[in-house]
């Protein structure tokens, strides 16, 4: 036989199954990777509307509930709807789907960032969170907030290559949550507890961690 006879044939224009499922790896990462804030907010929600328990963490949520519900819900939808937008084989079938979830996953991260702003400077502040952790929240929040409204404004241009940029890194911010897991979890599996300033630093790492990832697949993108 033939080489030509040996291999299946291709409908032009369509992409072969394996490419279809590595089109998927990173969007399933992405899910997993959100996974645990998820259910933990999820937890959250369900301690708010079932009255409890209230413990000294959890008091301020009891006390002014609507940040933090708005917070999870903006949040859970914004991970996982903008998970799939990474999907490139979604994008290029589904066009009109990847425009409607836009609409919604923009203000999903707006909602994400000023809520989580608002309570980091209205909440009273844990035992651990020192200033330079409070500094952090506020410049990354800020920093998505800028993200977001750059890619929106670049893609009401045109510009679908800054428009992707930006909210790449948008969503690498909103992110932060599920990285921080990996940077202070082993910490606490040897250490215990950490202290302000390695808290602060760990929680720090997840975000730079996360954008560090960004820059590099837009500019593997570009190239």
């Amino acid at each position: 036989m033939t080489e030509s006879m040996q291999r299946p044939a291709l409908t032009p224009g369509v992409p072969r199954r394996g490419n279809r499922r590595a089109g998927w790896r990173v969007p399933a990462a992405l899910i997993a990777l959100s996974t645990v804030p998820v259910i933990a907010g999820a937890a959250r929600l369900g301690q708010l509307t079932g009255g409890g328990p209230i413990t000294h963490d959890s008091a301020r949520y009891f006390a002014t509930p609507a940040p933090v519900v708005a917070h999870i819900v903006a949040v859970t939808l914004f991970s996982l709807m903008g998970a799939l937008q990474f999907a490139p084989g979604l994008r290029r079938r589904r066009p009109a789907w990847h425009r409607a979830a836009g609409r919604l996953l923009v203000p999903a991260g707006l909602v994400s960032a000023f809520s989580g702003l608002w309570m980091t400077l209205f909440y009273p502040p844990l035992q651990n969170d020192s200033a330079l952790l409070i500094g952090l929240r506020l410049a990354f929040g800020a920093l998505m907030i800028v993200s977001l409204v750059l890619g929106f404004a670049a893609i009401r241009r045109r510009n679908v290559a800054r428009h992707r940029a930006w909210m790449t890194r948008g969503y690498a911010i909103g992110m932060g949550a599920g990285t921080q897991l990996l940077t202070v979890g082993p910490w606490m599996a040897l250490a215990g507890e950490p202290g302000p300033l390695p808290r602060a630093l760990l929680m720090g790492a997840g975000w730079v961690i996360n954008l560090a990832v960004a820059e590099w697949a837009i500019h593997r993108g570009a190239r």
